[in-house]
C-alpha cells in the first residue's frame, strides 16, 4: 500500500488506523480482502443489531481472556473468515475491541482505495433497500466520476433523507437539517 497520499498517512496515524492497516496488509497478503471485508460487514451488522455483542466489545469489566474466549465462541456462529477471527483475538488480547467500528470503517476505506473506488459515508433515517443503495451508488458515480463504495449507517434523528460524505464534500438532504434551516429563517 502506498503511504504517499495524505489519506493513507492520516489513516496510519490513528490507533484504529494502525490496526486496520495491519489487517488490510494481512488480508492482501492472503488474497482475502473480500472475505475479510465480508466478515467485517457481518461484525458491523452484529454491533448494530445485538446489544449483547456490542457489550462484549465495549465492556471494561470483561478481561482479556474472557473477551478472547467470547470472540472465539462467536466467530464461528457469525461465519467469520480465519484472518478476521485471529485479528479479533488480537484485539481482545490488547483490549481494543471497542475500536472495532473505527477499524471497520478504515478497513473499508483501504479496500475501496485498493480497488480504485471512493468511499462515501451515508447516513439515512431508515435502512436503505438494496435497490436504493444501487441507485445511490449510480448517482454518486455520476457525480464523482468513478466507482463509489458506500459505508451505510442509520440515524433516526434525521427523520428522513440522507447525509452523504465523500472526502471533504458533504451532501445533506435530511429533513432534520431542512427543519433547522427553516427555524433559523423564521427567527429572522
Amino acid at each position: 500500500m502506498e503511504t504517499s497520499s495524505g489519506t493513507s498517512a492520516s489513516i496510519q496515524a490513528s490507533l484504529s488506523g494502525r490496526y486496520a492497516t495491519a489487517l488490510f496488509s494481512l488480508a492482501r497478503d492472503a488474497s482475502a480482502i473480500q472475505q475479510v471485508e465480508a466478515s467485517l460487514a457481518t461484525i458491523a451488522k452484529a454491533l448494530a443489531e445485538s446489544a449483547d455483542f456490542k457489550r462484549l466489545t465495549t465492556s471494561p469489566l470483561l478481561g482479556r481472556v474472557e473477551a478472547g474466549n467470547a470472540i472465539a465462541a462467536v466467530a464461528p456462529v457469525l461465519g467469520l473468515d480465519p484472518t478476521t477471527t485471529k485479528f479479533l483475538g488480537v484485539l481482545a488480547q490488547n483490549r481494543r475491541l471497542g475500536a472495532l467500528p473505527a477499524i471497520i470503517a478504515t478497513f473499508r476505506e483501504l479496500a475501496a482505495q485498493h480497488r480504485g473506488e471512493t468511499t462515501a459515508q451515508v447516513v439515512s433515517a431508515h435502512p436503505l433497500t438494496d435497490d436504493q443503495v444501487d441507485a445511490l451508488k449510480q448517482q454518486l458515480r455520476a457525480r464523482v466520476g468513478r466507482d463509489v463504495a458506500v459505508d451505510l449507517s442509520v440515524d433516526r434523528s434525521l427523520l428522513g433523507g440522507l447525509v452523504v460524505r465523500i472526502g471533504s464534500q458533504r451532501i445533506d438532504s435530511s429533513i432534520k437539517t431542512r427543519l433547522n434551516t427553516l427555524a433559523h429563517a423564521m427567527k429572522g
